[in-house]
């Protein structure tokens, strides 16, 4: 039998007996189940997750949950097709022994596996005082029992509610409250909402959006501690500048904590920005060798990408968790010269106060921005962001319909500033510095994550959740 036939029969053999387990019961991990069907696999499948549910749909959380729009329980993920798997949920994988290839549980049980897929995505981070953290009315906001509890804490008319931190989450909780008629403060470190997403000069026009609305929005100022009552419930927020703020419900929106602990001594490229992997998904070392029965998919994940100096992304969005895990799955079942990368421009939506606020590309990546079309009085616009003469973003208020040609520039490398399409553009069209944090400077954390050539290194950041 020759070389190639030999490797083709392996394949066959693993396609029907082999044990793949995906850690990470989410969109990433369902998905990816139902591609490696959809492949052919029909060996044993494991999926594993920490929380007792099958996969859910985490974008109507901030939006018609906390509205009282959508049960909760009611955001199933809708399944593709069958995947027949062995569903081990509200167990926690603790560990992965590499040698022997086994996941290890909560539980005390080991799970075998010829490949792995690590899918498991992000927390929210908590308030960082546990004692004020576990005061009844503190809330974050990230699964499903999270939105659950908020939306009717927000259902029982709270007197004030205060939002910590202006990213995209928080920024979307306060237009829920203000939709309910509930008086809200958002108390941002960073100089505007979005800052870190979008930079200073969108900042400003989100914040004028904001207190637009009602918002009693304070920036540059940090929550120093929550006070609570006898009952143990919270009353109050003191913050940086010695003021106070009453309030009956307080969200921390703080960000998100990539679930990468239990890979700790695995040997893998893992930390606190996620798993480093090729573009085909494919898990590296700690040397930066390509392991070859460990991939990764979803949040969790930071690729390389040709776009953006082939500085490592891991982006917390929609499109990324679907066409990641299905890029993997295909890897995971195929060989060279049949693996395929997954190298997906990041996009993020975002609807609040009454406007969608949508993205394509890497904002942060970028020092300057023009706007190209319509109109920022009206909050109906489109603008671009650039780097030494390319486009390298581009961001929209109410005027979608335009990304795709923005998102075509930006593949082809573009230049900056882009030949605007089609009419309504404004009178001024001239770039201006994006205003971006400089690193290190305390703000929300954005949704996609530019962390540079090493694993370790943290080059710049944008991180949406995501949606």
């Amino acid at each position: 039998m020759t070389v190639p036939a030999t490797v083709a029969a392996l394949v066959r053999e693993f396609r029907a007996n082999g044990r793949i387990v995906i850690v990470g019961a989410s969109l990433a991990g369902l998905r990816a189940a139902e591609a490696l069907r959809e492949e052919g696999f029909t060996g044993s499948l494991t999926i594993i997750g920490d929380e007792p549910y099958e996969p859910y749909d985490r974008p109507p959380l901030s939006k018609q949950v906390l509205k009282g729009w959508v049960r909760a329980d009611h955001t199933k993920l809708p399944r593709l097709r069958e995947v027949d798997a062995q569903w081990r949920l509200g167990v926690t994988a603790t560990g992965l022994d590499r040698a022997a290839k086994q996941v290890l549980l909560a539980d005390g049980e080991q799970i075998p596996y010829d490949r792995l897929l690590i899918a498991t995505g992000t927390r929210a981070r908590q308030w960082p005082n546990p004692d004020e953290a576990a005061l009844d009315g503190v809330y974050t906001l990230r699964s499903r029992d999270d939105a659950a509890q908020l939306q009717k804490a927000l259902a029982a008319q709270p007197s004030r509610v205060v939002v910590i931190g202006a990213g995209f989450i928080g920024s979307e909780v306060a237009s829920v409250c203000r939709e309910l008629d509930l008086p809200v403060t958002v108390v941002e470190r960073g100089s505007a909402p979005l800052v870190g997403a979008l930079g200073g000069v969108i900042g400003e026009i989100a914040a004028e959006m904001q207190r637009d609305h009602g918002v009693d929005l304070r920036c540059g100022l940090g929550v120093s501690s929550l006070e609570g009552d006898l009952g143990g419930h919270v009353r109050r927020a003191h913050l940086s500048d010695g003021t106070t703020v009453d309030a009956d419900v307080v969200v921390a929106s703080l960000g998100s904590i990539r679930n990468v602990e239990w890979l700790e001594g695995a040997g893998l490229a893992s930390g606190f920005w996620g798993v480093g992997c090729d573009a085909g998904g494919r898990a590296f070392d700690i040397n930066g060798v390509v392991t070859d029965s460990i991939y990764v998919a979803g949040d969790v994940a930071r690729a390389p990408h040709v776009l953006y100096e082939y500085q490592f992304l891991a982006m917390e969005h929609w499109d990324n968790a679907v066409l990641g895990a299905e890029a993997a799955a295909h890897n995971m079942v195929n060989l060279e010269p049949h693996y395929r990368p997954h190298l997906l421009l990041p996009g993020f939506w975002s609807g609040q106060f009454g406007l969608n606020i949508k993205s394509v590309g890497v904002p942060p990546f970028g020092d300057e921005i023009v706007f190209t079309q319509g109109s920022v009085t009206e909050r109906r616009f489109a603008a671009a962001y650039g780097r030494r003469g390319r486009i390298v973003a581009a961001v929209t208020f109410d005027h979608g319909k335009w990304l795709e040609y923005y998102g075509k520039l930006i593949e082809q490398s573009g230049p900056f500033p882009p030949p605007p399409p089609g009419w309504d553009q404004p009178p001024d069209m001239k770039p201006i510095p994006a205003e971006f944090p400089q690193p290190g400077v305390p703000t929300a954390i954005p949704d996609v994550v530019l962390t540079g050539h090493d694993p370790s290194e943290r080059a710049a950041e944008f991180r949406p959740r995501p949606r």
